[in-house]
């Protein structure tokens, strides 16, 4: 028996187990199968992913990540963890300023520790062509959003057609605007949706109701997790869509199952080429030392 020390965190109640790298040595374990056992509801930790700080001495970044879902694929990003992790490595000071630069997948991303203690993720720019979401568009003679109506796609599941908006924010995302509760539509259409064709590498569901111009409510199914309490890049996504549909203005409150998120994004559907901003809190659960 081997014993790791992990810590449990949240962010609006999407939860994450976090371990050193040292600790991830330790365990004697591929990163996929630890994460698959640690993040198990009933023989493990329990969690939506796992989070590992890598050292990165490099120029264009401060510190590097290993993110991995809880079925133990790997996720280009994650916004809710991204808060998370910059808590964690700030107060374990792996880093030594309240702003830095974070290597993923997706790219650089820098979020920054604000003085009420919430946390601001400067998630870069939307991508929203085709090829680089990725989705397979019924239609693929445009490139980017200024050149065709939202409306014009749709996709059917179950005897149903949804209007939808394929957006990435370094991972892809479907949002789909509804009259009634988000939750029942994720749970009834969220898993098909997810390896829907159009989407190659799958995809995260958002299903998001419109409270007024500033204000929505979002449920998320997440890729290679499920429906879980909040999405951080699900947030993201969701404005974006809101904005391009003229649906919201720039400035949204995202209600998610587990809290409330604020995004800020200057973006236009003329103008797409502007970072977005997720702010919200990372919170702790608990410390442990964990028995493989």
């Amino acid at each position: 028996m081997t014993n790791i020390k992990i810590t449990k965190m949240h962010g609006c109640g999407n939860d994450f187990v976090f371990l050193d790298y040292e600790e991830f040595q330790k365990s004697g374990k591929s990163l996929e199968e630890l994460a698959k056992q640690l993040c198990d509801r009933h023989f493990g930790v329990g969690a939506d992913g796992m989070i590992i700080p890598v050292p990165y001495e490099d120029e264009d970044a401060d510190i590097a990540w290993h993110y991995y879902n809880s079925d133990g694929t790997t996720a280009q990003m994650c916004g809710n963890g991204m808060r998370c992790f910059a808590r964690y490595v700030f107060d374990r000071n792996y880093v030594n300023s309240k702003e830095f630069r974070v290597k993923t997948l997706a790219g650089i991303i820098k979020p920054q520790i604000l003085d009420n203690g919430l946390i601001k993720v400067n998630m870069g720019t939307p991508i929203l062509e085709n090829e680089k979401i990725p989705f397979c568009a019924p239609s693929t003679s445009w490139s980017g959003f200024s050149e065709v109506k939202n409306e014009d796609y749709k996709l059917t599941v179950k005897g149903k057609t949804f209007k939808i908006t394929p957006v990435s924010m370094g991972n892809p995302h479907c949002v789909i605007f509804v009259k009634d509760n988000p939750f029942d539509f994720a749970k009834n259409y969220g898993p098909e949706i997810e390896k829907h064709h159009y989407f190659p590498e799958k995809t995260n569901v958002e299903f998001v109701k419109i409270i007024s111009r500033n204000e929505a409510e979002m449920c998320v199914y997440e890729r290679g997790c499920g429906i879980t309490l909040a999405c951080g890049t699900g947030a993201c996504a969701t404005v974006v869509a809101s904005v391009l549909n003229n649906l919201t203005e720039n400035n949204v409150q995202v209600n998610l199952s587990g809290g409330a998120v604020n995004i800020e994004w200057e973006g236009t559907k003329e103008a797409p080429n502007k970072d977005i901003y997720l702010i919200g809190p990372a919170q702790y659960v608990f410390y442990a030392d964990f028995m493989l």
